[in-house]
């Protein structure tokens, strides 16, 4: 990158895409920092890559242990142990599938859904902050960009009514 700020003008050249790496890295430094911070009043109860796995529950729903180990790009046996300590804080539950006696089902209890809606919630908050302080003119684009660059990884969409 060239060291210089951009400052949401017009555009006179479509950014190169390392250029666009550079943001999109100084950009999650910003969101790791805040998703840390989101976490931080519960951390006794979970990590953030425990998180992780809750969240991904909360948008997928009752997943197999496979299935859930290969959306996160962790050993089947790293999630086993993983999901064992989220059983134990009650915060997701292992039960039987119907369809086959070798395979566990892994879903959310009420308490795990409490939960992340809870750090969801301060997060959002505090990214609203952030955007909040941006100009106007900077925020045009920022929706689509953000939902184009998210499309792109495969990171499904945020049910608006999550918020309320």
């Amino acid at each position: 990158m060239s060291g210089k700020k951009t400052t949401g003008g017009p555009a006179t050249a479509a950014p190169t895409v390392n250029e666009i790496s550079d943001a999109v890295l100084t950009a999650s430094r910003l969101l790791v920092s805040i998703a840390a911070r989101s976490i931080a009043e519960v951390e006794q109860q979970v990590t953030l890559p425990q998180f992780r796995v809750l969240v991904v529950l909360e948008n997928r729903g009752t997943v197999t242990l496979n299935s859930l180990a290969q959306a996160l790009s962790v050993e089947k046996s790293t999630m086993g142990r993983m999901v064992d300590r989220l059983v134990t804080s009650g915060l997701v539950s292992r039960t039987e599938s119907p369809t086959s006696r070798r395979e566990r089902n892994i879903a959310l209890t009420d308490h795990g859904q409490k939960l992340v809606k809870t750090v969801s919630r301060r997060r959002h908050k505090e990214i609203e902050r952030v955007v909040a302080q941006m100009a106007p003119d900077q925020r045009v684009g920022l929706v689509a960009a953000l939902t184009a660059f998210t499309d792109a990884g495969g990171e499904p969409a945020i049910d608006q009514s999550y918020w309320v």
